[in-house]
């Protein structure tokens, strides 16, 4: 611009007259030096401006380490049931108390969530999600490191985090569309499996999204055990594909297999003679989960209305040895094969009918399968004396609606018909808020 300006006031000299010329002779060198001057702050500035930015490209990575996103999860939640929650079983199928629990009754504060995460720079993710429990217990949900910088659609993670084993294994809690996980999420991941391990994923440059991954862990949570030997106790394959199916439709399918070998997997019983035993489970676990999820919005825009359709089947086999009585408070310790064959799955459905309400539907059912216990076989024992692993098939009916009032919080009701144990039904009834406060990453598809 400024050199123009220049070039003009030459071209106007040179039309003066002759006497008039050698004084606009000097105005114009004048004019020529304030121009030089002026882009040489101009490029001064350019260059400043550059450094800046190249500065600015790994400062806030680091300074975001020192500020990370911190959100809090606040879970309450007030429940009813017909029969005591003190005494839950799923039969047929182990684990039988802890996690598996439906909850309290009365007024509970719930699991709430304190989560931490930033880049660490420009290569590492950092996200620490820790939860507290209502005893007042704080245990790590996900502490991991992930990788920012790999090509080729890679991504690698490593420390805790919920294993991509299935879909809603990966969801946290206060994003479920039930206030409860599925019975086959209990029997078979004990309620949620968070694994210490390394994750490696690759996401294919197709124009419908394809994923494949792997995962090797210490096999620490059910369905193994706390091992003691160095490399790693479980491993779990995983792969998605998904995409959209018209307008307004997207969908998700997945394949998983889960394999850990734990030893000496303890659970509560109580034999013939009414006693309480300890037995204990040694051998290999082996886990398939098929899932699916469909999603439709009217042109896309699930503003208004939307409804979600998903669904997972499971189905695991064990072999190795069971041990029954390991501490011989009853007959005796007695030691032979053991092997289960059993599968599961649910539904369900959620229709946003209104930008603040929903409701849906769940159902579940859980099939024992065929089981054979050596002591058994051979008539040591008889089948009186491992009452929770008689043949049984679990199944539930589960309602909710809630209501919305923004993407920070959200008001439940839900009520089920559980027949997780044999006789009588239990009726339960929810109700449930979910706060959010603080900066929160987007949820899985």
């Amino acid at each position: 611009m400024f050199r123009k300006m220049w070039c003009a006031a030459a071209l106007a000299a040179a039309m003066l007259p002759a006497h008039a010329q050698d004084a606009q002779r000097e105005e114009v060198r004048k004019l020529q030096q304030r121009v030089d001057e002026l882009d040489k702050r101009v490029q001064d500035a350019e260059n400043a401006a550059a450094q800046a930015q190249a500065q600015a490209s790994s400062r806030p990575q680091r300074e975001s380490a020192l500020n990370p996103a911190v959100s809090v999860i606040l879970n309450g939640v007030y429940g009813n049931f017909s029969r005591d929650p003190n005494t839950y079983r799923l039969n047929g199928f182990v684990p039988t108390l802890g996690e598996v629990s439906p909850g309290v009754r009365g007024f509970s504060l719930g699991e709430s969530e304190l989560a931490f995460m930033a880049n660490v720079d420009h290569v590492f993710r950092g996200v620490l999600i820790a939860s507290i429990t209502p005893e007042d217990t704080i245990g790590v949900e996900e502490g991991y490191i992930q990788t920012l910088a790999l090509s080729n659609g890679l991504t690698m993670k490593a420390g805790r985090f919920f294993s991509a084993i299935g879909y809603q294994n990966q969801v946290h809690a206060h994003a479920w569309d039930f206030t409860d996980m599925s019975l086959a999420g209990k029997v078979f991941l004990g309620n949620q499996l968070n694994e210490d391990g390394v994750q490696l994923k690759w996401v294919a440059p197709t124009p419908i999204y394809l994923d494949f991954g792997v995962e090797l862990g210490r096999g620490r949570p059910f369905p193994g055990t706390e091992p003691n030997k160095n490399g790693w106790g479980s491993q779990n394959f995983f792969g998605h594909v998904g995409g959209d199916l018209g307008t307004g439709y997207a969908y998700q399918v997945g394949l998983s297999h889960y394999r850990t070998s734990p030893q000496d997997r303890q659970y509560s019983d109580t034999d013939s003679s009414g006693t309480d035993v300890t037995n204990s489970f040694s051998g290999n676990s082996r886990l398939w989960v098929v899932d699916g999820i469909l999603k439709w919005a009217p042109d896309r825009n699930p503003t208004y209305y939307n409804f979600k359709l998903q669904g997972e089947y499971f189905r695991r086999n064990e072999d190795g040895n069971l041990t029954y009585d390991t501490t011989a408070s009853s007959l005796g310790t007695m030691t032979s094969s053991y092997q289960s064959r059993q599968s599961g799955w649910y539904l369900q459905g959620v229709w946003q009918f209104n930008p603040l309400w929903r409701v849906g539907y769940r159902f579940d059912r859980l099939n024992s399968g065929t089981t054979s216990i050596g002591l058994v076989d051979s008539g040591a024992l008889t089948a009186a004396d491992f009452p929770i692993l008689n043949p049984y098939n679990p199944h539930r009916h589960t309602a909710m609606i809630d209501w919305n009032p923004s993407e920070f919080s959200r008001i439940r009701l839900q009520v089920a018909r559980d027949y997780s144990r044999q006789g009588e039904p239990d009726n339960q009834i929810f109700l449930q808020y979910i706060v959010s406060l603080g900066a929160h990453g987007a949820h899985k598809f």
